[in-house]
């Protein structure tokens, strides 16, 4: 578990660095905005949706570096997948890190069970979700996400 915890700090840290897909997409087809009110984390979602398929996302904002590390994974995670796909893989992720997901079944996460641990981390949860919660809502095409 120790070796666990080691990888999810290094890549928290490396994406929070050099996040992956940060932006503004000027010509997007959805968008919303996400805020975290506990924390301050502010976070601006653009994605180009065509064919039912993300062909380009990125996000922009301010946050702690769980927060920024999960939207530059979870960008990198859902371009090129269907909309259906991304909002699986958002379900899967708020139960992930709520502890309501156990990684050893199957599901579509990859790389993103390393935000595992998160679950141990109550005050951080929020941070974690807060990219995933403004994918849905722009998916929805509402305008503001929530992280409840």
């Amino acid at each position: 578990m120790a070796d666990m915890r080691e990888l999810y700090q290094q890549v928290i840290l490396e994406h929070n660095k050099k996040p992956r897909n940060f932006g503004k997409l000027e010509a997007c087809t959805h968008h919303a905005d996400g805020h975290n009110p506990l924390c301050g984390d502010q976070l601006q979602l653009t994605m180009q949706v065509q064919d039912g398929r993300i062909a380009d996302i990125k996000f922009e904002g301010s946050g702690c570096a769980i927060d920024v590390a999960s939207a530059s994974l979870m960008t990198g995670a859902v371009k090129g997948k269907t909309t259906d796909e991304a909002s699986r893989m958002a379900d899967q992720f708020r139960a992930l890190v709520r502890g309501e997901l156990d990684p050893a079944q199957p599901h579509d996460l990859g790389k993103l069970t390393l935000f595992e641990g998160v679950k141990d981390l109550p005050s951080r949860v929020k941070c974690a979700v807060l990219p995933w919660a403004t994918l849905r809502s722009a998916l929805k095409g509402e305008a503001e996400a929530s992280t409840e």
